[in-house]
């Protein structure tokens, strides 16, 4: 029984959906993703997004000078695309490992997407190129129209969008990032894993809609996509539990400064980079899964990404750790996902 386990070594894990955002807030919350993760794929949504190989590689450059120097970290850059992306500039970037994958975001859908595409067809050329590199689209499923309620996105989208694209590319391979749905899962279990898996998030395995509206509006919960009914919740918890190969691990941690958070438009978006990892463990624990908790978080994503599993492991012990309650930045604050509880489990190593 998994109550009497008491300590866990596993590989160690990679983040596959990271928001690190830049300048001042990159320099607090890096250490966070490096102390816990390997590898992590970044995010290109800057408020100047990351649309070829110079804006790549210095950005990449300022997350190294940025992380604690105790952490081996790779970042793994994402190419943003837009109607103005050149094939030419994803296959270089893609053969000279500047890029490893590159992010659709529908025109809207979330923070900084309103350079996103209207519609995926503009980029035709784009994705034939993915295709034939090898080069990995990673997708924010969720069709943007004020007629189509904000719960049902995630399924429209693969109606509307992602199953026309994968009948038309068959072998791109492509990330459904964070899915919040019966229906995502449903429809990733039944899809090639060479050429289709998903991303799911600790909240979204943690928490459901009505966790969002107790007690009044919880605006640190507000998050894109938007926390679903609990059937959806539990779906996600059962396919990791079920230790199926297309589910890993993507927290897709998101920090904002606490008054673009508690604002008239509050922003959406979790910062849970100091307590993903463990909040992960404690829904394998609480699902009696935890022998799958490796596949999950430190063999699934290396997998697809074809690249190589971390020889290096971590342990992680039965011992209470403390989220902290904020972050200081500059005269603000980033409030972290889980902010000032306990977690039963923590680090063994600690830097």
């Amino acid at each position: 029984m998994s109550k009497f386990i008491k300590k866990i070594k596993i590989k160690k894990p990679d983040d596959w959906h990271v928001h690190l955002r830049d300048d001042d807030i990159l320099k607090k919350v890096i250490k966070y993703t490096g102390k816990f993760y390997k590898r992590a794929i970044i995010m290109p949504n800057l408020d100047d997004p990351i649309t070829n190989c110079l804006k790549s590689i210095a950005y990449r450059d300022k997350i190294l000078k940025s992380m604690h120097v105790n952490y081996k970290f790779q970042p793994l850059m994402t190419c943003y695309l837009t109607n103005f992306t050149k094939p030419k500039e994803l296959e270089f970037g893609f053969s000279k490992k500047i890029f490893i994958a590159a992010k659709y975001y529908p025109n809207f859908c979330t923070t900084n997407s309103k350079t996103g595409i209207k519609k995926i067809s503009n980029i035709t050329s784009v994705l034939e190129c993915m295709e034939n590199i090898g080069m990995p689209l990673l997708i924010h499923g969720e069709e943007i129209n004020q007629n189509i309620d904000i719960y049902d996105r995630e399924a429209k989208f693969i109606e509307t969008t992602l199953d026309p694209l994968r009948k038309k590319f068959p072998k791109l391979k492509i990330v459904l990032e964070h899915i919040t749905t019966k229906e995502s899962v449903e429809y990733i279990k039944k899809n090639d894993f060479n050429y289709l898996a998903a991303t799911i998030t600790p909240h979204h395995l943690m928490l459901n809609r009505n966790d969002m509206f107790s007690g009044g509006i919880q605006p640190y919960l507000y998050c894109l996509p938007i926390l679903k009914k609990n059937i959806h919740q539990k779906a996600l918890r059962e396919a990791i539990s079920n230790g199926d190969k297309h589910f890993f691990l993507g927290s897709d941690t998101a920090p904002h400064l606490h008054k673009n958070k508690i604002n008239v438009l509050g922003c959406a978006g979790i910062f849970n980079a100091p307590s993903s990892l463990l909040s992960y463990v404690k829904v394998f624990e609480e699902m009696n899964a935890l022998k799958h908790l490796q596949s999950f978080c430190s063999e699934n994503g290396p997998k697809f990404y074809n690249m190589p599993i971390n020889k290096e492991t971590i342990t992680i012990v039965k011992k209470p750790y403390k989220i902290m309650k904020n972050i200081k930045v500059g005269r603000d604050t980033i409030v972290p996902f889980l902010s000032g509880e306990t977690l039963n489990w923590s680090l063994e190593n600690k830097y």
